[in-house]
């Protein structure tokens, strides 16, 4: 009985490992390649496959996700002959597991490399400022050539990305350098744009303000030359509708003398030669006679004449014009005074 156990173990456990080797669970994502005496037979999908043990083998497992390469930095010369360093990143993506095992050897190599060539042939063909601002155009031309190189090794090349572009020091301290004369450009003409608009306005401000000044002198002119004429036409008006007799214009002339005579800076009067005329003319019509005047005649005419008037003089020196300018303002005073209180009795009277 127990020479039949021994060969019932072995036999159960040969079962088994054939159970176990035709068995294959592949995952999700991912595909295995099979090959029957050394040639590829059939890609395992996934989910439960079954091969045959001792005949099938699985060669290759390949991920069928999305892939990300970060390549290392690679020195590159551009254009105006400048060497800088470059760092990119791959997006691909496995479409064709047979191809990507059987069409090329270490894909990944592959691709890496295929990448360094076409970067350096793009960017040999732009200066440094153009490679500096034209990322989209170097990733979408790397991209076409290597979707177009891979496609046979069964990948999907979906997006190619510059992440670094290093120039050398000497470069960057120029561009900073530039960069800052850039700015300082750009601030001195902002300065200086906002010097002119703030002259610009300030004399915008200056010239309303002289407008509206001179537009409000010319209308207080207008307003007060109106009020003039309307003032001297009525005192026309008064004077031609109540008939002013000469003796009242006299008295009107005497009343404005003193005015004349009292002014700050009236340093020097000459007395007009109707003066006495005036003073005759008030003094009659209030009552005056000829010689209460007399004796202020003499001086007046002594004040008044001129040296043709007297060219036989012969005796003292004349009175001060002055003095007898002054005289004649008082005497037009007290006329004026005597006539102002006589209107006054008059008006009482009257009422």
């Amino acid at each position: 009985m127990m020479e039949l156990v021994v060969p019932i173990v072995v036999l159960a456990v040969v079962v088994a490992f054939l159970v176990l080797s035709t068995v294959r669970v592949v995952p999700q994502a991912r595909r295995y390649n099979v090959e029957r005496f050394g040639r590829y037979r059939i890609t395992l999908q996934p989910g439960l496959n079954f091969i045959i043990p001792l005949v099938d083998r699985i060669n290759t497992k390949l991920d069928v996700r999305e892939q990300v390469v970060s390549s290392r930095p690679q020195p590159v010369i551009t254009e105006d002959n400048l060497v800088v360093n470059i760092d990119t990143v791959l997006y691909y993506q496995i479409t064709d597991p047979r191809a990507a095992a059987y069409e090329v050897a270490h894909y990944l190599q592959a691709i890496d490399q295929l990448t360094v060539t076409t970067l350096r042939n793009v960017i040999g063909s732009m200066d440094l400022e153009r490679t500096l601002t034209s990322r989209e155009e170097i990733n979408a031309r790397l991209r076409n050539v290597l979707d177009d190189a891979t496609g046979k090794w069964g990948i999907r090349v979906n997006r190619v990305e510059i992440k670094a572009i290093d120039p050398p020091s000497t470069i960057k301290e120029a561009m900073e350098k530039q960069m800052r004369a850039e700015r300082d450009k750009r601030a001195l003409i902002l300065h200086a744009e906002g010097e002119r608009q703030a002259k610009i306005l300030t004399a915008e401000g200056t010239r309303q303000q002289e407008i509206l000044v001179a537009q409000g002198d010319r209308q207080a002119a207008i307003l007060r030359a109106d009020g003039e004429a309307t003032a001297l036409e009525r005192v026309f008006q008064a004077v031609h509708r109540n008939d002013a007799d000469p003796k009242v214009l006299a008295y009107k002339y005497l009343e404005m003398l003193p005015h004349l005579a009292g002014g700050e800076h009236s340093t020097f009067w000459v007395i007009p030669g109707e003066l006495t005329q005036a003073v005759r003319a008030v003094s009659e019509a209030f009552g005056g006679t000829q010689t209460e005047d007399a004796p202020a005649q003499e001086p007046l005419k002594a004040a008044t004449s001129t040296p043709d008037d007297r060219p036989n003089q012969v005796g003292p020196s004349p009175p001060d014009p002055i003095a007898a300018a002054e005289r004649v303002a008082r005497q037009a005073q007290d006329a004026v005074a005597d006539a102002e209180a006589e209107v006054a009795a008059a008006q009482r009277g009257s009422d």
